[in-house]
């Protein structure tokens, strides 16, 4: 029996790479742990049974949702985190993370993700997101086949309720460092499962944003504009993180499609709806498409003066690179000197 109650569950196919790390990483800190097989065919069942309270066997059904409420049901506990195999625990708070849950009883916990990428340059390098993966089940559950989302059981009754609370979790994302063979096969999958619930469900913002984005990694950039368009004419709102991703996505976009001048009328009209440092830099990466290096300077620094600024992973490093180079166009050594150092002490903290 765990230590807190506290159930991290998990869904699992073929994750021998993967699985032995993620749940060695769990066990010290007193969670239980349940494992739902989707029907692997390497050691993946046998290395969760030395580290999971209960591994149990899920038919596949094309569905994440219906996979992770199904492996929540077995769970000796209400409160759900839940992971995925290339997930690694590197730290954690139980104390903070008991009072947390108690505090915020009938909101989701949301998880800090770093995500490690591959870069088209040949590097490695991390992004962050945050991402809902804590809940009590008796009050939400998952819905969509693919890029599930947590959604509440009943209405709530209480008003202006939180959209989540962030966790004493530190986790670090290994799946999106794949070959390029891996990845299409992938987003291949998913456009499969997302297109079956477009038939099914007809079209939404959310679910035309994920869509865009799938092709977008593919490289099809005008099914990926169709897409995204189709997203913001179901209405959207801003101040949903999606949302910022929508637009930036539609205009990467459009650059690829060498309408660079679409791409810049879009980031300016949404800019005074979507107030994050990640917007901001890609709003000045647009500027720089449309050679407006001093406008796009302006952005790049105010980028990474934003509260939110701790949100861009490694993209901070690209950015200071950005402001030291046009520093030096525009003959400014002293201010570039100033953002070499900031250059530094930030590629420092990055490697610790």
């Amino acid at each position: 029996m765990s230590k807190i109650p506290v159930s991290v569950c998990i869904i699992a196919k073929n994750e021998e790479a993967h699985i032995e790390n993620c749940l060695r990483r769990i066990r010290p800190y007193g969670f239980e742990i349940v494992v739902a097989d989707t029907g692997s065919t390497d050691a993946t069942k046998a290395v969760a049974a030395r580290y999971a309270d209960r591994v149990i066997d899920y038919p596949w059904t094309d569905s994440f949702s219906a996979a992770r409420n199904f492996c929540a049901a077995y769970a000796s506990h209400k409160h759900i985190l839940s992971l995925d195999c290339d997930e690694y625990m590197e730290a954690c708070e139980p104390d903070r993370l008991l009072q947390l849950m108690h505090t915020h009883s009938n909101l989701t916990g949301v998880l800090q993700i770093r995500s490690i990428v591959n870069r088209p340059d040949g590097l490695t390098g991390y992004t962050k997101d945050l991402v809902p993966r804590f809940y009590d089940r008796t009050q939400f559950r998952y819905e969509k086949p693919v890029h599930e989302q947590l959604v509440r059981k009943a209405p709530v009754t209480i008003s202006n309720v939180e959209s989540g609370f962030l966790l004493p979790i530190d986790v670090i994302h290994h799946g999106y460092a794949l070959s390029p063979d891996q990845m299409r096969i992938k987003q291949e999958r998913n456009l499969r499962l997302l297109h079956r619930e477009l038939a099914a469900e007809g079209e939404s913002a959310y679910l035309c944003f994920q869509i865009g984005q799938s092709e977008l990694v593919l490289g099809h950039c005008e099914e990926a504009i169709h897409f995204y368009e189709q997203g913001l004419a179901c209405g959207i709102d801003c101040s949903l993180l999606y949302v910022h991703s929508l637009i930036e996505g539609l205009a990467r976009a459009y650059v690829m499609a060498d309408r660079e001048k679409d791409a810049l009328a879009l980031m300016e009209r949404y800019e005074p709806q979507c107030n994050s440092a990640r917007y901001v830099f890609y709003h000045a990466n647009v500027l720089m498409d449309n050679k407006e290096p001093l406008k796009a300077l302006v952005k790049y620094v105010k980028a990474t003066m934003m509260p939110d600024t701790d949100m861009f992973g490694d993209e901070l490093l690209y950015c200071y690179r950005h402001i030291i180079e046009l520093y030096h166009k525009f003959g400014e050594k002293e201010l570039a000197d100033v953002f070499v150092k900031k250059y530094e002490e930030c590629q420092a903290k990055l490697s610790q």
